[in-house]
């Protein structure tokens, strides 16, 4: 049964008035529970605002069905005797955020056009602008990945053509991508970072030609018109008014040597060093896009830290890569020490977190609607992460339909957001609410600070807004609620309650 709970406030701007309203919670017997949007109504969260001291503003959301409920907390007097203290200390400084944010692939656009209008704004306005979860990162392919409906690239010449003479954006750049990306900035202020990303080359650039196939690796002569080809892209979205954060190296060079029927790359460490520093680095370089960052990996964390350790080992690659792309589908049988290990060994060098999904693997459903337990899978890993020197933490698919499509080798998946186009009307997962709980609280430029932890069923990070502001997040995995008291040298002790199976986070000045 839809519970409607609704709650008005009138944020005036001029003559603009916007009226939002609170979860529409809908139990499909999950373990949890999604908030129906659809053209005429959605639930959104207002822009954060400075309380003064001594109070701090408290958002919950659980298991039970609350959606960032909004409170204060008060600061008090350190006590002696804290029950379950968590000890934040601003003097222990680590990593800066960069952002975070989801994948925009041709799927995402292809369902997000299926739904009205009405619909598409408030999908829309759920991810990007003020009063959404406030994504500030997409990362999109450079054409077709397996989230399309078909395989294709910008230049599908039936022979040869390193001077890429016939590239051209798809009209799938057209219709699903460019009108909706153009849309996300324009709510986001400008302040959104797009992260480009390729799966595969034309055919005839592989030395055996095929999109997807085992060790497709490219032809030694067509290294530097892949180089090339980079910048034709880049060159092609900024005439659309779109111009990119970053670019990476390739999705998953690892897929390029397995039988699977993605679309993609073989790349060695080696190799890939190489073509960076002879040829994509150059180019880059050498363009009007000098100052993009160059992301490699972008694959699973069990090639940490070796195969960025032989990447890097070559003094020219060095100087071209700014980050390390990671992914998480083998984070639950690869430890975080390798991750520490990468840092240490190329300090300079940010590791972000650039895919994840769940149902990506035979043994579990695809879709879980409502799946608390899907959720705090997102929220623990984003904290593992954070606590690990990631900059940032991006989502696969921001939407998907109800069967976690399309996808061209029918590898659903689940999604933060699914659409419904029949009904004309989208689902809020757990996932959606976990990546808010980050997006929106911890803007880029936030510093990491020391925050301590005391429970294993209770997960902590903490950052230092640029607003002065401190965040903390907290998760409570535990089946029972939880006395906890958040103490700040600096500001006192707020004792708080924690819910069951809940996210929290905590902001004061």
């Amino acid at each position: 049964m839809v519970t409607y709970i609704i709650k008005i406030w009138l944020v005036i701007t001029g003559f603009d008035i916007i009226v939002g309203e609170e979860c529409q919670s809908q139990d499909y017997g999950n373990g949890g529970t999604v908030c129906i949007c659809s053209a005429s109504s959605c639930d959104f969260i207002p822009p954060v605002e400075k309380v003064d001291s001594p109070n701090g503003i408290i958002y919950t959301s659980n298991k039970a069905g609350l959606r960032f409920s909004k409170s204060e907390g008060t600061f008090k007097n350190i006590t002696s005797n804290a029950w379950n203290p968590i000890f934040v200390d601003r003097s222990r400084t680590y990593q800066t955020i960069v952002a975070f944010g989801g994948g925009f692939t041709d799927a995402v656009g292809i369902n997000i056009k299926s739904l009205s209008e009405g619909a598409q704004q408030n999908l829309m306005k759920s991810y990007f602008g003020p009063d959404s979860i406030e994504y500030t990162m997409l990362r999109v392919p450079m054409g077709a990945s397996d989230f399309s409906e078909r395989i294709y690239t910008y230049d599908d010449s039936s022979s040869p053509d390193p001077e890429l003479k016939e590239f051209k954006l798809a009209q799938e750049d057209l219709d699903y991508k460019i009108p909706f990306l153009q849309q996300a900035m324009e709510l986001s202020d400008s302040k959104l970072k797009l992260l480009a990303s390729p799966w595969t080359s034309p055919k005839w650039m592989k030395l055996i030609p095929h999109f997807a196939t085992m060790f497709g690796m490219l032809r030694e002569d067509m290294l530097q018109p892949w180089a090339n080809y980079y910048v034709k892209f880049l060159e092609s979205y900024k005439e659309n008014k779109l111009e990119f954060w970053g670019i990476t190296t390739g999705n998953e060079p690892s897929a390029g040597f397995t039988p699977l029927p993605i679309p993609s790359i073989a790349f060695s460490a080696g190799g890939l060093s190489k073509w960076v520093a002879n040829h994509l680095g150059p180019t880059i370089r050498d363009s009007n896009y000098s100052n993009i960052k160059i992301v490699t990996l972008d694959d699973n964390r069990i090639f940490l830290p070796w195969f960025i350790d032989e990447m890097l080992a070559n003094p020219a690659t060095r100087r071209y890569v700014d980050g390390i792309g990671v992914h998480w589908y083998l984070d639950k049988i690869i430890p975080t020490t390798v991750l520490d290990i990468t840092h240490d060994n190329h300090p300079d060098k940010f590791l972000i977190g650039t895919e994840a999904c769940r149902g990506q693997v035979p043994w579990e459903p695809r879709l879980v609607l409502g799946s608390w337990e899907r959720g705090e899978d997102y929220a623990t890993g984003i904290i593992q992460d954070l606590r690990h020197w990631f900059v940032g933490w991006l989502d696969w698919n921001i939407a998907l339909n109800i069967k976690g499509g399309p996808n061209i080798i029918n590898n659903f998946v689940d999604s933060p957001i699914l659409i419904n186009k029949t009904a004309d009307e989208f689902y809020k997962q757990p996932m959606f609410y976990a990546m808010g709980h980050f997006s929106k609280f911890i803007p880029p430029d936030s510093v990491r600070i020391e925050v301590s932890y005391f429970d294993p069923y209770v997960l902590t990070v903490a950052f230092r807004r640029p607003d002065d502001g401190i965040v903390v997040n907290i998760i409570n995995l535990r089946n029972d609620e939880i006395d906890v008291a958040l103490v700040d040298r600096r500001r006192g002790q707020m004792d708080l309650r924690l819910t069951r199976r809940s996210f929290t986070s905590i902001l004061y000045w």
